[in-house]
């Protein structure tokens, strides 16, 4: 949704545009991030974003933050914007985004999106409700696939992100009647538009009378994902591979992907083998599993489904291929 939201605002003239990314792109974006084109496969997001933003209208200032979002800089990054914009694709990120939020007392324009279905909403603690007062609690974190997982209709993000673009514009100028309090639902296949009512909740764990908001320790384990200990390094792993360790290296992406590039040594088992039991009759439970894929969620997932499967010595590497080819390119 961020490209849609980011090429609307900035023809419109908002002064100062804050893009927070830390991923590059890939050929498998351009369907449905339209900010991106063929020539910036392989840069940085924030990056390209800039560049495009700037041919478009050089009145804006661009700010870019390449990092991945965490307790430990939201805050700082946050206080310098007005509006937040939420266009991730991941439980874990959206409720620090919303608890930051809350914290700051600013405006959030929430938009999500699973393949053919989309919601909009805006969260702001000081006129209505937060977000942990309609979803106090996440899906389990098998039920919450991104957007690599799951596929979804390009289009769908342009409808989202217009929606979330049209949202920011009337906060910022004061115009019309926001989402505060409300949430349309759009239903791609059946072109269908719902706006429902929803309200605060006096026993919200983050935004209620008397309660003391606070950042998590880690909202990655809030929403279920597998803990530091199943992670590793794209350095750690190259030691391991180096020593001649005996090590299950898997790839969990598409076969596409895999032919654009692999790890050398590394076999082919597409995540969705995982659940079927497929993936277990090729993998021994007696020698060490490394599971990867592109950025790290996927793998993530693999790894939570054999370790319901019995599996103990598993692990995934942490930033994917991504942090792989920058290990090796970068020594």
């Amino acid at each position: 949704m961020g490209s849609p939201v980011l090429l609307y605002l900035a023809a419109a003239g908002v002064g100062t545009l804050g893009i927070v990314d830390f991923d590059v792109v890939d050929e498998s974006n351009l369907q449905r991030q339209v900010i991106h084109g063929r020539s910036d496969i392989g840069r940085p997001k924030v990056e390209s974003a800039k560049e495009r933003i700037e041919e478009l209208n050089l009145g804006v200032k661009v700010e870019i933050h390449q990092l991945r979002l965490d307790t430990e800089n939201v805050l700082d990054v946050f206080s310098r914007y007005d509006v937040i914009v939420d266009g991730t694709d991941n439980f874990a990120t959206r409720y620090l985004i919303n608890d930051a939020c809350v914290i700051l007392k600013k405006p959030c324009v929430m938009g999500s999106i699973f393949r053919f279905d989309g919601q909009v909403g805006v969260f702001w603690s000081e006129h209505g409700p937060c977000y942990r007062c309609v979803f106090p609690e996440p899906p389990s974190f098998e039920l919450a696939p991104n957007c690599a997982e799951s596929g979804v209709l390009g289009t769908l993000c342009g409808v989202i992100g217009s929606i979330q673009a049209t949202e920011t514009l009337k906060l910022i100028t004061g115009i019309g009647s926001p989402l505060v309090g409300s949430l349309i639902i759009c239903n791609g296949l059946d072109s269908t538009f719902d706006k429902i009512e929803v309200g605060e909740d006096p026993k919200c764990s983050m935004c209620s009378e008397n309660v003391n908001a606070q950042l998590l320790e880690d909202y990655e384990v809030f929403c279920g994902v597998p803990n530091s200990s199943s992670e590793l390094t794209a350095a750690q792993l190259a030691v391991r591979l180096r020593t001649g360790e005996p090590i299950q290296l898997i790839d969990v992406r598409e076969k596409y992907e895999w032919d654009e590039g692999h790890i050398e040594g590394a076999v082919l088992i597409p995540q969705a083998e995982f659940y079927d039991g497929r993936a277990q009759e090729k993998i021994a439970s007696e020698i060490p599993v490394v599971l990867y894929c592109h950025l790290g969620v996927r793998s993530a997932h693999a790894l939570n489904a054999l370790k319901h499967s019995g599996y103990e010595r598993v692990s995934h590497l942490l930033g994917g291929i991504v942090s792989w080819d920058d290990y090796i390119r970068n020594g």
